[in-house]
């Protein structure tokens, strides 16, 4: 796939989808600006993957919880790459505990990197493109648990639920604007992390019972999805959430 777009943002890269999207938009025909709080840990390493051979790669330290991170992440992108068409908010953080144990620093751990983060990374990408009159394509990453609800997994589920609204909201405000906001939302990817949780095969087949395809999607796949909502391809669709989960939240 290519694309008229030449430069991308993605949260979260050093590790997962995150990783996969990274090297699928470079794939694509991208530069990219690579996220994480540490760069000079995993995210250094991603940086010299042969794939992004011919594309800028540029690595660049986020703290989703602060905004001065934000500010100057965005800062460093925009000096690393010049304009960014588009920007991929991935990062988040998992919890899995039940609702009355959730302690009030978990609470905001969870919801400033999922929700308040990706918030004020759009605001910044939002402020950029207005400043310079150019269109640009938001893509966030959603997740089933946000229509699904499963026990222990509260505050992520409510913090992705947020996600989409937020998707709903600035697709709206910025449409005049030629600002496309989507979403992703995956069911459980297959990871090399997630791999190693899924080895039990009773779980894994519990899991997969769920899910009508019977099968969890690779974390390309997830890439493909973001590549082609950042696409000229889908320039008619804003405000829109695709799901990626084998028919489990067609049930």
């Amino acid at each position: 796939m290519t694309t008229t777009a030449r430069t991308a943002l993605i949260t979260g890269a050093s590790t997962g989808i995150g990783r996969e999207i990274a090297i699928g938009m470079a794939r694509a025909g991208y530069d990219v600006a690579i996220t994480a709080r540490d760069v000079n840990g995993p995210l250094r390493e991603v940086a010299k993957d042969p794939a992004f051979a011919g594309r800028r790669v540029v690595p660049v330290a986020l703290d989703l919880r602060e905004e001065a991170s934000i500010a100057a992440a965005f800062k460093a992108a925009v000096a690393g790459l010049g304009p960014i068409d588009v920007l991929v908010n991935n990062a988040a953080r998992a919890l899995i505990k039940p609702v009355v144990d959730v302690s009030w620093a978990e609470w905001n751990d969870v919801t400033d990197t999922n929700l308040r983060g990706a918030f004020f990374m759009s605001q910044q990408f939002a402020r950029h493109c207005l400043a310079a009159k150019r269109p640009g394509a938001i893509v966030n990453l959603s997740s089933t648990h946000a229509r699904a609800a499963i026990a222990g997994r509260s505050v992520y589920g409510i913090a992705k639920g947020g996600l989409e609204q937020m998707t709903r909201m600035m697709a709206v405000e910025w449409a005049q604007d030629a600002i496309r906001v989507n979403a992703v939302a995956p069911t459980t990817v297959m990871t090399p992390s997630r791999a190693v949780g899924l080895s039990d095969p009773v779980r894994r087949e519990t899991m997969l019972a769920r899910i009508p395809l019977r099968r969890f999607p690779e974390a390309c796949e997830i890439a493909d999805a973001v590549i082609y909502l950042a696409s000229p391809g889908a320039a008619s669709i804003t405000g829109h959430v695709l799901m990626v989960d084998g028919g489990l939240t067609a049930e």
